[in-house]
């Protein structure tokens, strides 16, 4: 078998690299395209990450619920005077409808999470009138409690 390299017989005292013949290999310049495309591709799947946790951030940061203190329903029922002026976050079940009274509101009975002793809670005509409330629904609120230890729901949005 014959080599196709140049045979070159070394001179007695030098010494000769075994690589002196081998030839370089040069990487061809295709595939380019290909790292394009998974640059893009990574590109696209990092912006859709960012834009969805964006999303999410923002709407916990305005969530106007988040730093208040959940309702103390068994507080609340031993002593109202306590909580007085207080405002608190609470997951609300419709129990029943008590009623409407034009200029002031509908007064409603309501469970919560924690607890499933129904409170009344006075609904003011400005938050009453944007939502339509159905026994058994749930809605997030806020919660104050006034003078006379009547709850009222300052805000409400649908769970």
């Amino acid at each position: 078998m014959q080599s196709s390299w140049p045979q070159e017989q070394p001179e007695p005292d030098k010494v000769v690299s075994p690589f002196a013949h081998a030839q370089a290999a040069v990487p061809q310049k295709g595939g380019g395209n290909q790292k394009l495309f998974i640059s893009i591709g990574l590109a696209v799947i990092l912006l859709i990450i960012g834009v969805v946790s964006g999303i999410f951030l923002t709407r916990y940061l305005n969530d106007p619920y988040r730093t208040l203190e959940t309702f103390p329903v068994a507080k609340y029922l031993e002593s109202h005077r306590a909580l007085a002026g207080s405002k608190f976050r609470a997951e609300l079940r419709v129990e029943a409808d008590l009623g409407w009274k034009e200029g002031v509101g509908k007064l409603m009975l309501f469970s919560t999470k924690e607890d499933f002793r129904p409170i009344a809670i006075l609904v003011p005509m400005a938050v009453a009138k944007e939502i339509y409330f159905t026994k058994g629904q749930t809605y997030i609120a806020e919660l104050e409690v006034k003078e006379g230890g009547l709850i009222y729901a300052n805000s409400c949005r649908k769970n």
